[in-house]
């Protein structure tokens, strides 16, 4: 690391200091500690470093269009996606809002959608449909390149982490109109 340089990485509102390997939530505004959840995201981490830089091609994917990812889609629903329509469902725009707290932009699928950056050239859309005469619905979808960043099952980590990123700025925006 060459004097100057930035020496941290963000990402999900996180940051991990890349000299001194200190990860710090920046949600929660605390250190992160080796617990389970830091040791997870870790390895994905590692994983995400030994990727070669791949452009984004703007085409948009299903979980269980990756590569293998038909073997994980079960589960991956019942981590990353129901989530969000369960916690959003009723109240769609706060998904934009806890989006905002790290980095995601609205976008203009379903009744609303964000993007947001997960890992640098990974960014993750969530899409979902308000409950109204239906229960509600959602589904987050990846740019196909995401394969040549990591395997299909370090970007159902991913995915269900962006997720519970996202439940976590909830409850932090609940707090704060209290």
């Amino acid at each position: 690391m060459k004097a100057g340089e930035n020496r941290t990485y963000q990402f999900l509102g996180y940051t991990l200091d890349l000299e001194t390997g200190e990860f710090h939530d920046l949600l929660e505004k605390s250190t992160v500690h080796g617990d389970g959840s830091a040791k997870n995201i870790a390895a994905l981490l590692v994983h995400y470093s030994l990727a070669k830089e791949t452009p984004k091609t703007g085409n948009l994917v299903k979980f269980k269009d990756l590569p293998g990812g038909y073997a994980f889609e079960h589960a991956f629903t019942q981590r990353a996606v129901n989530p969000i329509a369960q916690f959003f469902g009723n109240n769609p725009d706060e998904l934009v809002e806890a989006a905002k707290l790290f980095g995601g932009k609205r976008l203009d699928y379903g009744d609303v959608s964000v993007e947001i950056p997960a890992l640098e050239g990974i960014p993750i859309v969530f899409i979902l449909w308000a409950a109204k005469e239906f229960p509600a619905e959602a589904n987050l979808l990846f740019d196909e390149s995401t394969s040549c960043f990591l395997d299909t099952e370090s970007l159902a980590v991913l995915g269900e982490l962006a997720t519970r990123r996202l439940l976590k700025s909830r409850s932090i925006l609940m707090e704060k109109t209290r």
